[in-house]
């Protein structure tokens, strides 16, 4: 029998699934605010439903990506190499960093995370770099349509160096908060290596998947995975990631801006908040 509790985490995962279907970001940045603000739950039960929830949101959404061209396999593949390495660490290091730390960090990545939004623009309105040679060795270029503008949108990756160095950087703080590491790589995707923020969301969304199931192998091996909090976790996110992936072609690249924005500020302050508390 369905509880409250339970109809209320369906609900909050719901939500999130969307909002990480389009935006990129796993859904995790939603899920963990709510199931520890608001349903209680300790921080570190919150953080490994969450990594349930995020392989679901990419199990949900990237398919549909893949099949519109929206996601650029290659760049995925290169990427994920850095991602995986800084989930193990950071899945590692979560089993012994304190709650109230947590909560503390989980707010200022966050925070930072909005900051790349807001000095970014999307890279089909910048003047485009030139392809670097790791770029073009790889060939990290491609085409997709744009059904918002009505119009075939090309491209190709710059700096891929650094962006190679921010996926690290975003696995380890999959590993450790639970999130996607979307939040990170999407921005560094759009105004670091200038790639369209459509396709940082489609590419980032095929990559969380791979990067939660390496840290979710050490959350449950440690113990951390609840089944009354991961199962409805992953059934809603799992929904709200089909409805999100259904609707991203239709958006225009700045109400997507927008929305992340609003997500990331005011869930960033509570958390921040939380952990300052203690």
């Amino acid at each position: 029998m369905l509880t409250i509790a339970t109809l209320l985490i369906l609900a909050v995962a719901f939500v999130a699934g969307v909002i990480g279907a389009l935006l990129g970001i796993g859904g995790g940045l939603v899920v963990v605010p709510a199931l520890s603000l608001f349903l209680g739950a300790p921080i570190h039960a919150a953080i490994a439903a969450s990594i349930v929830g995020v392989v679901a949101t990419s199990s949900g959404a990237a398919s549909r990506y893949v099949r519109h061209g929206l996601t650029h396999m290659r760049l995925a593949m290169l990427l994920e190499v850095g991602t995986v390495a800084g989930a193990l660490g950071g899945a590692l290091l979560a089993g012994v960093v304190s709650g109230r730390w947590l909560y503390l960090v989980f707010g200022l990545t966050m925070l930072i995370a909005g900051a790349f939004m807001v000095i970014g623009r999307d890279s089909t309105s910048d003047e485009p770099l030139p392809p670097d040679g790791l770029s073009k060795w790889l060939r990290l270029k491609g085409t997709y349509f744009d059904q918002a503008s009505g119009r075939s949108v090309e491209y190709h990756a710059s700096r891929t160096g650094w962006g190679l160095l921010v996926s690290l950087v975003a696995g380890l703080f999959s590993g450790l908060l639970g999130v996607g590491g979307g939040f990170l790589k999407v921005p560094a995707m759009n105004r670091m290596m200038r790639l369209p923020i459509k396709v940082c969301t489609a590419t980032s969304t095929f990559m969380i998947g791979v990067t939660a199931a390496t840290s979710a192998a050490v959350f449950f091996a440690r113990g951390d995975v609840r089944p009354e909090l991961a199962a409805p976790v992953a059934v809603g996110v799992l929904a709200g990631a089909t409805v999100g992936s259904r609707l991203l072609g239709h958006l225009p690249a700045v109400a997507l801006r927008r929305i992340f924005l609003a997500v990331i500020v005011i869930l960033a302050l509570q958390m921040a908040w939380k952990g300052l508390r203690g």
